[in-house]
């Protein structure tokens, strides 16, 4: 008998181009009790009776394709149809001869609805020539219901498109952890080594005005915090498959907007607070200016780890916090030097 096998999709690709290997045929067992269409009810009773199985949900009722090597499925028979049914029943009269069946590439998602909307218990697995390869059973099915229920609530938070690399992250072990994020953090080092070098070359200019020094720290901070808000956009937009050229022009303007904005607000403030409108004015220009090229620091960064296979969940803060506060003590001084 010919089912209407359930044809695959073609898999999903995961981040680094990995295809999606949650199949049907990953999730099936081949140890099930088995029935022939001529036995009878009781015959079948009997002989399952006292033997392990990897399942007992249904039994497959199948009929030689190749005899000693083939079988064909011709149904399903529930167990608990097959304990409540007359032993001198025939095996065919108690089946269900239009059980769910799917291909063995057929992926678990549409497995388990499959099963749901014909209301088994179990999904049989045949190849493309009929043949049987096993059931999927229940607990099974359970399980794939149960990740596809989290994946999609981690896409809807947008923690990270893959909910299993996610748990991954959050769970391994300390070595694991220790060495993961060590080296993104060895970057930072060399990044605080650099800071030092550039606020050092302009050393002259840092003893002229002593009042420069006391507003560095806040141009670093206010373009790290630009950035941090665009990175955590751009990861999580990734995550649920939002490119990047989709946010690129709303966050670089906006981005530019924050940080007109800032200056706006702190150049009348600080001239009335430190009565020194050239220091004031010099401040505000490289808030703009930095928190405009921490926006693109924050937007690059996640893309280019992301396109070449990396989390960006553990690489693009250090090495974003890193570029951002290089580029912002360099534009600081530059425009003060000019300015002052």
């Amino acid at each position: 008998m010919a089912f209407p096998t359930v044809h695959p999709e073609p898999p999903e690709p995961g981040p680094s181009g990995a295809r999606r290997r949650e199949t049907a045929e990953a999730l099936c067992v081949a140890e099930v009790p088995r029935a022939r269409p001529g036995e009878t009810v009781e015959a079948v009773r009997a002989r399952i009776t006292g033997r392990r199985f990897a399942s007992v949900a249904d039994v497959a009722v199948l009929e030689p394709s190749v005899p000693g090597r083939t079988e064909r499925l011709v149904g399903l028979v529930p167990i608990e149809t097959l304990l409540a049914a007359d032993g001198r029943a025939r095996i065919t009269e108690v089946m269900d001869d239009t059980p769910p069946v799917c291909g063995p590439d057929t992926d678990q998602e549409t497995a388990a609805d499959l099963m749901v909307r014909q209301r088994e218990g179990s999904v049989a697995v045949v190849d493309t020539d009929g043949r049987f390869r096993g059931l999927i059973p229940p607990v099974r099915m359970l399980e794939v219901l149960v990740e596809e229920h989290e994946e999609d609530l981690a896409r809807l938070v947008g923690v990270m498109r893959e909910r299993r690399g996610a748990r991954r992250a959050s769970l391994e072990p300390i070595p694991r952890r220790f060495w993961h994020r060590l080296p993104w953090l060895l970057v930072g080092l060399v990044g605080v080594l650099a800071s030092a070098g550039i606020v050092g070359a302009f050393e002259e200019q840092l003893a002229g005005t002593v009042l420069l020094g006391v507003f560095l720290p806040g141009v670093v901070y206010m373009a790290d915090a630009v950035g941090t808000q665009t990175e955590a956009l751009v990861i999580r937009g990734l995550s649920v498959g939002v490119p990047i050229r989709a946010v690129l022009r709303l966050e670089v303007v906006t981005g530019a907007l924050i940080g007109g904005m800032v200056s706006v607000l702190f150049i009348p403030a600080s001239i009335v607070i430190w009565g020194d409108a050239t220091v004031s004015l010099a401040v505000g220009l490289a808030l703009l200016a930095a928190c405009s090229t921490a926006t693109g620091v924050a937007i690059a960064l996640p893309a280019l780890l992301a396109r070449a296979g990396r989390d960006p969940a553990f690489g693009s803060g250090p090495l974003a916090t890193v570029l951002q506060d290089l580029l912002s003590i360099l534009l600081y001084f530059v425009i003060a030097t000019a300015l002052l």
